[in-house]
């Protein structure tokens, strides 16, 4: 399914990098170009996929400087093409409305602003390669919850996911994402996965993280995503359990004598993209999904509140059926680009949803799949619980 979406993308900017080739360009110059974007965008795919299988053996500092050269030189021609078929898009629709006179002193001066298409590509990818991707946000929420204690009135949360350590996300940055959530002084710190993704980094990771949990009065609480089961999960989870970190793996923990944290792992039916359309191979996964919170609410007593960490967004269908007030999930990470939402590729994208009264919050994540976001940061996520 990956590949397919990838292959489709790839088609289609080399696709808009004709098309732009085409309505921008001089009689003279077209052929030319057209073979060179054609040798381009082949040989820098080629790089693209040499790079991934070669990544174990590179420095993280080269494998980002590659991946951000790719994807600069592909959503350049990306943008451009769009700005093209929006111009192509208008002109069609002025042409049916008017008549078509020999010179046009305002269709000249469009013409001239659309020189400016491929150096607007260009700005808008380097912006979201070197300035937003790297740009963390805070957000805020306040979450109602029935019968909460007055005690736990205020008590607050914060979020953190998919930092996918490796070459987009040093150690260093991570001390400083830390850092600037412990200076905020929540009250616990939750990690809900994909955080441990290089090897070579791991261990060093865990001890930092763990380095953190006496600046949060409640500790540091983490459950896994995907990504650990293919970064060693022996090794990781045999590291984990010689910290203070609360490792949850479709298990719970008291916080306060009314207030539990319940953590599920990642279950391997479970679809990277959204579920729905598989038969048998969707009834596995929700069964998975079942079983794991079960399980992990075994021990929370009865009438208190719980909050669940969970890397996929759709464990929500079963936390609402147990009437869990709020889940804490990431995984999609927002699509990492507004709009994408918009192609339904997950059921739950991003951002706070709310069903009966169960919340559920899809952090759009701290690092990124490839090195580029655009209207969607990495964020802190932080949540106040209020007596409702």
């Amino acid at each position: 399914m990956f590949l397919m979406y990838l292959s489709a993308i790839l088609a289609l900017v080399l696709a808009l990098a004709l098309v732009s080739v085409n309505f921008l360009c001089a009689e003279k110059y077209k052929a030319r170009l057209c073979k060179f974007f054609i040798a381009a965008d082949l040989l820098v795919v080629a790089g693209m996929f040499a790079t991934f299988a070669l990544r174990n053996y590179m420095s993280n500092n080269v494998t980002d400087l590659l991946g951000s050269f790719v994807t600069v030189f592909i959503l350049s021609q990306l943008i451009c093409g769009a700005l093209v078929v929006l111009a192509l898009i208008a002109r069609a629709i002025y042409r049916h409305f008017h008549k078509p006179t020999p010179f046009s002193p305002a269709r000249r001066k469009a013409l001239r602003w659309s020189l400016l298409y491929p150096f607007m590509g260009l700005a808008v990818s380097l912006y979201g390669n070197r300035i937003e991707r790297m740009e963390t946000v805070d957000r805020f929420f306040e979450i109602p919850i029935k019968k909460l204690p007055p005690e736990l009135d205020g008590f607050r949360i914060a979020q953190i996911s998919d930092v996918h350590l490796g070459a987009y996300f040093s150690l260093e940055r991570l001390e400083s994402l830390l850092q600037r959530i412990a200076d905020a002084k929540p009250d616990l710190l939750a990690i809900t996965g994909d955080i441990f993704d290089d090897v070579s980094m791991n261990d060093k990771a865990i001890r930092l993280v763990d380095s953190f949990t006496d600046k949060f009065k409640y500790g540091i609480w983490y459950c896994h995503g995907n990504h650990e089961h293919f970064r060693g999960i022996a090794r990781i989870e045999q590291r984990l359990a010689q910290t203070k970190i609360h490792v949850l793996i479709n298990a719970s923990a008291p916080v306060t004598s009314n207030l539990y944290v319940a953590g599920v792992d990642y279950p391997p039916a479970a679809p990277v993209m959204k579920s729905g359309r598989r038969g048998d191979a969707d009834e596995r996964f929700f069964a998975q999904m079942r079983e794991y919170t079960d399980k992990a609410l075994e021990t929370v007593p009865y009438g208190a509140n719980v909050i669940l960490l969970a890397h996929h967004p759709e464990f929500f269908d079963v936390a609402v059926n147990k009437k869990i007030p709020l889940t804490l999930a990431g995984h999609t990470h927002s699509g990492q680009v507004w709009g994408l939402h918009l192609l339904g590729l997950f059921k739950y994208t991003y951002g706070m949803f709310q069903r009966e009264d169960s919340f559920l919050y899809v952090h759009a994540g701290n690092s990124s799949w490839f090195p580029f976001r655009l209207g969607r940061p990495p964020e802190i996520a932080y949540f106040t619980l209020r007596a409702s």
